[in-house]
Formats: C-alpha cells, structure tokens, sequence
C-alpha cells in the first residue's frame, strides 16, 4: 500500500515514560492516533470510583438482579424444547425434532382463527383502551379541589384490585340469562338477551370491562409526569389569555408525549400476550369461542385438556415472543426515526 507519509509521535505520560505513537497518514486525512492504554485506564478507575461511591444504590439492585437472572433469563433455557419431543426424563436428553413443531403450529386447522382473534383483540384494546387512561388523567388534571382530584382516582383505581373472577362473576349476575340486566328487560316486556353468549357483542364487553378496571390505574403514570411541570408555565400562558384547551395542548400534552410514546411502544411489543388471557378465561364460553379464543387458551387447553406436547406448546410461546420482539423494534425505530425518544 503507497503512504504518503509517516508521522511519529512521542509523548510523555504523566509518569514520565516514554511511549511512542506510530500514525501512519495518507492522503494527509488521518489524524494521529491517541494513546487508548492510558484513556481507558482512566475510564476503568473513574467507573470503579463510581460504583464504590454509589455502592449502596448497587447493593439494593442486587435482589432484583438476582430475580432476572433465576426467574427471567435462566428460564430461557427451555425455549430448546420447541427444537425437541421431551420424553419427561430430561430436556438435554430429549431427542431433537427441528422445526416440527413450528410446522405443526401452521399445518393447525384453527391456527388461523386464532392467530386473528388474538390480533384483533390485542389491536382492539390499543386503539379503545390505550388512549382512555390518557384523556381520564387529562380530565382529572383539570379539577380544581385537590379533595376531588383524589376521590375520583380512589373510586377508578380500585378496579384494578378486584380479579377478573370477580368481575366475570358480576358481568354473570348482571347480564346473564337470569340476571339483572334481562329481569329489567322482562319487567318491561321486552325480549332477553344474553349479551355474554352473544359473539357480535362479546368483545366489546372484553374491551369495556377491561377499561372500566384498569383505566384508573393507567392514569397514575401519567399523572406523575403532569405533576413534574412547572405551575409556572400554566401561570405565564394565563397571563396571555390561554384558555384551559389551549394550555393542555400547548404545556400539558406536550410534556405527556414522550411518556405516551414509551408506553405505546411497550403496549405495541405486547400484542401477542396483550389479549388478556385472565380475562377471557374467565369471561369464555362455548357459544363465543370462535371469536375469542386467543393463542393463551389455546395454549392452556392444548397443554392440560387436550395433552398435548410440551415442546408444541413452547414452539407456541417462542413464536409468540418473536413476534412480539420484532414489534418492539419496529416501534422503537419508528418513533425515533421522527425525531423522539424511543427505549434506548
């Protein structure tokens, strides 16, 4: 290879020891190279000096490390069992079947329904759902008694609380064949209905029961980020004129709008898992399974009734998990490229 030309450099460190640089320059572009020795011991000392400054921060960490790593990546050893038939002897010595498994996912003759019902599901619940708790913390932003502001999220919070056994069993006493809702419409002469075995309005209860839980406790998060903007900042835009629509939109959504973002994009790499298992194993009956039975169920019936393969059944979740992932990353990479903060 022709150089043009070849520059040496002798530097000093603060020791005093000689230490020769050689940069070797062509075209006159190049610059002379830096000493990576010395930088990145004082990289390491400075990265020692903080983590012993902050050792007891690193310490509290320690148990949550420990859960990652006993409960959430050693558990990924399992996913080999989608590549084997596990003969319920040992998973190294299961005999490996590749992707047999995965075809006999597609090759399922009700893989397709419901690979569509757990996507229009979960797609429902981000379009109906996601945006609920971001208007209700909106609204209640804007009530003037703090003694309001904190009842109103006490009565929507506690929702949350109660399991969807409980829930299935009151949607059951209140729009059941014998419940209050078709008491109410007998009363009145008019014909029942069973709106739970009803498969046009099954998933709109899905979608309405499941903001009516959770749409308080999905404010929270939303909230504590309006209370991090400065009340100085509404004081100034009323001194203008600014209404209160104007100064939602101007300060308090635009300071909202990065914490959206992030929980959009966490909420779109879940879509999979997003359907709601607990709540449509509770909530599911014979006469709307078409409609709402969800790779979970499936999953949970294939495992314990139906007895299948536990290797078919982790080559369900892997696929659901890749699906997910590449979501994740779609999202993340989307947002960013427009200019806002994705993850990482």
């Amino acid at each position: 290879m022709r150089l043009d030309c070849l520059t040496m450099k002798i530097t000093e460190d603060v020791t005093g020891k000689g230490i020769i640089a050689v940069s070797l320059i062509k075209s006159g572009i190049a610059q002379v190279s830096p000493i990576r020795g010395e930088a990145s011991n004082k990289k390491l000392r400075e990265l020692k000096k903080h983590i012993w400054a902050s050792r007891y921060l690193y310490l509290l960490l320690l148990p949550l490390l420990a859960y990652l790593i006993f409960f959430q990546y050693v558990p990924m050893y399992g996913l080999i069992l989608s590549f084997k038939e596990f003969d319920y002897h040992s998973v190294t010595g299961s005999p490996w079947v590749g992707l047999e498994h995965f075809r006999e996912i597609f090759g399922l003759p009700d893989f397709k329904r419901v690979f569509t019902n757990t996507l229009v599901i979960a797609l429902g619940r981000l379009i109906f759902e996601f945006p609920v708790p971001i208007l209700f913390a909106l609204l209640i932003n804007e009530v003037r008694k703090k003694r309001f502001r904190t009842f109103y999220q006490i009565v929507y919070t506690f929702p949350h609380f109660l399991s969807w056994v409980i829930i299935s069993g009151i949607m059951i006493n209140f729009l059941g064949d014998m419940g209050i809702f078709n008491m109410i419409l007998d009363s009145l002469g008019l014909p029942k209905t069973n709106l739970l075995t009803d498969a046009g309005t099954f998933k709109g209860l899905l979608f309405g029961t499941s903001i009516w839980k959770e749409m308080g406790w999905g404010t929270i998060i939303y909230l504590a980020t309006i209370s991090g903007i400065n009340p100085e900042m509404y004081e100034a835009a009323e001194i203008d004129g600014a209404g209160r629509f104007k100064k939602v939109t101007a300060i308090t959504w635009p300071a909202l709008k990065g914490t959206v973002l992030v929980l959009f994009i966490l909420a779109l790499g879940n879509v999979m898992g997003g359907a709601g298992f607990d709540q449509i194993f509770n909530m599911d009956n014979a006469a709307v399974r078409d409609s709402s039975d969800i790779l979970d169920t499936y999953i949970y019936r294939a495992t314990f009734l139906q007895g299948a393969s536990f290797g078919f059944t982790t080559a369900v979740g892997l696929f659901k998990s890749l699906i997910n992932c590449a979501l994740l990353l779609i999202a993340h990479y989307s947002v960013k490229s427009r200019g806002h903060g994705g993850l990482f």
